[in-house]
């Protein structure tokens, strides 16, 4: 928790004032039953009506200033709160942005929102509790046992016995609840999981008429977490029951000791009034104290979930004195690089080493698990090379800004997403400042430009949420032209063109090459129509390079890479070169 009380610094002046003003309103409480025991010592007793109005007069005035100093730490502890979880969500939100994908794997997307979302929640309430409760309740304490003191040494001791038992109680119920809660995040985090996978998938789901069993897995993921909550809410309500019948039983001790004193003439009724307020109201602020330190290990659990992604560190990092050149030929080199997922995962990539030239066509063929996908991730840094090195430009990538590095490629994957927003808007994402005659031939050499002028606004027209109105075809296309617009030094198609038809993909190639005539292009495909047209085409197998050369070359002398082509071509025209 000390860790993200620098998000507070900020709002300090309305985090001291909320303090304050709860010392008024602790002062208006402590100082009503004083008033009233000599309201009913010296104005009931006596028949002093004036003495009874003045008085009165006078605790309601307290009484009023007290409202309003709890009214107004009321605002100045919502407003820091509030201002606190925005600026923690917010930075929480930048961390995320900045974590390698190897960070991003290992929290899971689910985890992710939960910490965004309920997490700050929890943290924001608990400092909403401690601008109030933790200067009320030991204030409030401490000033009612003073004036106990003060009034009665020997009632005091009521307080001796009572004190230890809610101490022990409150201890206890924290000791089982913060296990408790720490689970109760884990299993919200599984029902974001489904609930992400379900909404994800929905069309699959259908699809299959697996309804009813997605239906069954949200159920248990649900019931689980019910079946926790319920657990944590029993121990909470267990809490009360617990302090109120201390409570009740100290303030049976108060009346049966006060009445033996008002009888033996050693104290007075309104003093005895008074000790049953000042009673009731030390019991008050160790029953705000429980509530508090349950919502202390809740939220504790919320900000060591917290403090774990802002801790995760920026993996992808830049070596001392990078250069910010931008990229400018894009010629690829890959020295010796091998690549694993963790320490002590097998390597997906091993020894690879391949040159790619300014301006030429790579097509990358292989089996599912090869290591195709992974290979060109290595390019913008969404990983760092286990061994090895990668040059762009001659540089090593690791010595050029990453913000630079970045903005000279562009990458298009198979499943691409496309934003909510008009179709304008998702090609010029890829170039906030291009103008329209620049997103129209971005299109067109996308092949994209035909059905958005089919669309009910052309450019203008609203996307759904992940372009659900639009097919898969469509997309990739969308995708297509957000990446090229910019016109990269570097260009990444992972299987990005395996919605499209033959005769629009044929179309697609030949546009690209007029369009982006000094880009080097990558290209993951499982269609040969496709890598024919590449300069070189790299064979992967298991991590390692199996082949490399020309289709003519491979077709000749590459064993796999022929088994591929007659899968898809044919055994005639294998046989006939």
């Amino acid at each position: 928790m000390r860790k993200l009380l620098k998000y507070i610094k900020p709002y300090w002046k309305t985090a001291l004032l909320a303090p304050v003003l709860m010392m008024v309103e602790v002062a208006g409480d402590l100082l009503q039953p004083v008033i009233m025991a000599r309201i009913v010592d010296e104005g009931v007793a006596r028949g002093d009506l004036t003495f009874v109005l003045q008085y009165g007069a006078l605790m309601i005035g307290i009484a009023l200033i007290g409202l309003a100093g709890g009214w107004g730490c009321g605002i100045t502890s919502t407003v820091t709160a509030l201002n606190f979880a925005t600026d923690l969500r917010s930075q929480l939100y930048r961390k995320i942005q900045q974590l390698s994908f190897v960070d991003l794997d290992r929290f899971k997307t689910e985890s992710l929102i939960t910490r965004l979302t309920n997490d700050v929640t929890q943290v924001q309430i608990l400092v909403i509790m401690a601008l109030r409760m933790l200067v009320r309740a030991p204030l409030l304490a401490a000033g009612s046992l003073l004036l106990i003191l003060v009034i009665n040494l020997k009632m005091a001791l009521i307080l001796a016995v009572a004190l230890p038992l809610l101490l022990l109680s409150v201890l206890l119920i924290i000791y089982k609840g913060l296990p408790l809660f720490q689970l109760v995040q884990e299993k919200l985090d599984k029902v974001n999981g489904v609930i992400r996978e379900n909404l994800g998938g929905v069309r699959v789901v259908k699809a299959f008429v697996r309804e009813d069993r997605e239906k069954q897995r949200f159920s248990v993921a649900n019931d689980e977490q019910i079946r926790v909550n319920k657990k944590a809410a029993r121990l909470m309500i267990l809490m009360q029951p617990a302090t109120m019948t201390i409570m009740n039983c100290s303030m049976v001790a108060v009346l049966w000791f006060g009445g033996k004193l008002v009888a033996a003439g050693s104290l007075q009724i309104g003093e005895v009034i008074a000790l049953i307020n000042y009673f009731s109201r030390i019991l008050f602020a160790f029953t705000m104290v429980t509530f508090m330190m349950m919502g202390v290990s809740r939220a504790r659990v919320s900000a060591n979930r917290i403090n774990e992604v802002l801790a995760a560190g920026v993996e992808i990092t830049g070596a001392p004195g990078v250069s910010a050149e931008p990229v400018q030929t894009g010629e690829v080199d890959f020295v010796d690089v091998t690549f694993q997922y963790g320490e002590k995962g097998r390597p997906v990539l091993d020894g690879i080493n391949l040159t790619v030239k300014h301006g030429e066509t790579v097509a990358i063929l292989g089996a599912t698990g090869s290591g195709k996908s992974t290979l060109v991730n290595l390019i913008p840094r969404l990983y760092e090379v286990t061994k090895g090195r990668i040059l762009v430009d001659g540089r090593d990538i690791r010595e050029i800004q990453l913000r630079i590095l970045r903005d000279g490629i562009s990458m298009v994957p198979q499943n691409p997403l496309l934003f909510t927003g008009s179709v304008k808007e998702n090609i010029r994402w890829g170039k906030p400042d291009a103008t329209e005659e620049e997103v129209i031939a971005a299109a067109k050499a996308a092949q994209a430009h035909d059905f958005i002028m089919q669309l009910p606004q052309g450019y203008d027209s609203m996307l759904g949420q992940r372009g659900v109105n639009l097919s898969g075809g469509q997309k990739q296309r969308l995708a297509i032209a957000r990446a090229i617009i910019k016109k990269p030094k570097i260009l990444i198609l992972d299987d990005s063109t395996s919605a499209l038809d033959l005769k629009t993909e044929s179309r697609l190639w030949v546009a690209l090459q007029s369009f982006l005539q000094d880009t080097t292009c990558f290209i993951i495909t499982q269609r040969i129509t496709t890598v024919m047209r590449a300069d070189q085409i790299i064979l992967l197998e298991k991590g390692r390079i199996a082949g490399c050369g020309s289709h003519g070359e491979l077709l000749r002398t590459n064993p796999l890479y022929q088994e591929i082509y007659r899968s898809q071509v044919g055994e005639e025209v294998v046989a006939n070169g």
